[in-house]
């Protein structure tokens, strides 16, 4: 037996770090360590939800679940069914969308001992039937946790589409030199999204990126600026009355592509009055209410063909190739990470994410730590001074600093 501590889901906003044996793995599962795990919106949708949450268990109280699907760890030990696949010592991510043809069950949301904001866990077979066990061998911990939520984004940019000139058949992905629009994307999955249209396999010829907060679409604009023949504009929506002719006046007309990264009626319908003929919206943001809706003109979809989809989440492939990305160094996640934390700081920062803002919270499961926001770090701490070599980004040197030096929880 190994005992686990792990933070569990009894109910509404009820989330609590416990103590816990787990059981002997069977031979169709996996024990693992998880190392990191990146907090998402999604946990604090799934926190406010309880057993409502479509992928929650209806008995959650009798049958709490280990929250976190963001997570990357080691492997200690491997059932017999999986041995000629996995080893021992590995480096693993986890696709959590397992898109089970029977049951909406996700890690991270229905299980009650595979989850990322755990020391230690039992990966059910789910994971491995659905071939979402991915092997990781990027250098840094925090990165791999990064992988899931970069998937997203490539599942999405995957998910438009345009026509083919003549004919009925569509070409999947964004429009190659197309203006791109991403509306309200300087929050970490918008800046995942600047990353990838900006070293992706297709890219626009122009990219514009809006929001309302001033700050962070300097720090967005630092980060991500016009490079390798794309011009890329941050605009400042927060006080503008007509944002639709605002923007068009950037690109000199409307835009091929628009990803839609925040829950927004008025939103979503200046992003369709601003479609290209043939321009495709993507709804990225999930929103909470079930009957959220908002205007669209028809006209346009009947007469200029614009196209409309969402997505959520990536699939297993969408994974494999944000672990690619990422061990070749094609993309910069490390740029989303605005806090760390450990263990016992998860419940209280999940259930307050909205109020703290910024960008990616970074935990360290087997650590001890209350939530750190890293531009308020001393500087003239070690970790501080490990922080200026990179302009406050977080890095492998970091997280070895904190693997080393935080205490065990």
């Amino acid at each position: 037996m190994m005992k686990t501590k792990a933070v569990r889901l009894y109910g509404k906003k009820d989330l609590r770090l416990e103590e816990f044996e787990l059981p002997e793995i069977k031979e169709n599962e996996i024990l693992a360590s998880v190392i990191t795990d990146s907090i998402c919106m999604s946990t604090w949708k799934l926190a406010n939800q309880g057993g409502d949450h479509k992928k929650a268990p209806d008995n959650v109280a009798e049958n709490p679940i280990i929250v976190g699907h963001e997570f990357c760890g080691e492997i200690l030990e491997v059932g017999g069914k999986w041995a000629h696949k996995y080893k021992k010592g590995e480096r693993y991510v986890v696709q959590a969308n397992l898109q089970l043809s029977d049951r909406p069950d996700c890690p991270g949301y229905s299980y009650p001992y595979t989850g990322g904001d755990a020391t230690h866990i039992v990966i059910s077979e789910d994971v491995m039937n659905q071939d979402c066990l991915i092997p990781y061998n990027g250098e840094t911990y925090f990165e791999g946790s990064l992988i899931e939520p970069l998937s997203c984004v490539i599942g999405a940019f995957e998910a438009n589409y345009h026509l083919k000139n003549g004919s009925y058949e569509h070409k999947m992905g964004i429009k190659e030199d197309g203006n791109l629009l991403i509306m309200g994307g300087t929050g970490p999955m918008g800046l995942l999204a600047i990353d990838y249209a900006l070293h992706g396999p297709i890219r626009p010829k122009n990219l514009v990126v809006t929001d309302r907060n001033p700050d962070k679409l300097a720090r967005a604009e630092k980060l991500y600026p016009s490079q390798d023949g794309i011009t890329v504009q941050y605009v400042d929506v927060g006080e503008v009355e007509d944002q639709v002719s605002l923007l068009k006046e950037t690109v000199d007309g409307g835009f091929d592509d628009i990803f839609v990264m925040v829950p927004s009626e008025q939103v979503i319908t200046d992003a369709a009055d601003l479609l290209n003929p043939d321009g495709c919206l993507n709804f990225f943001a999930g929103p909470q209410n079930k009957d959220f809706s908002a205007k669209v003109n028809f006209y346009d979809v009947h007469y200029s063909f614009t196209h409309f989809v969402g997505t959520s989440g990536g699939n297993t492939e969408d994974m494999r190739k944000a672990v690619k990305l990422i061990e070749d160094k094609q993309v910069k996640v490390a740029n989303v990470v605005t806090h760390i934390l450990g263990l016992d700081a998860v419940a209280e920062t999940t259930l307050n994410q909205p109020a703290i803002g910024g960008g990616k919270k970074l935990v360290y499961t087997h650590k001890q730590s209350e939530l750190k926001k890293l531009s308020e770090i001393d500087p003239a701490s070690e970790l501080g001074q490990i922080l200026a070599k990179t302009d406050g980004i977080w890095s492998k040197e970091a997280e070895e600093y904190v693997l080393k030096q935080f205490p065990i929880i």
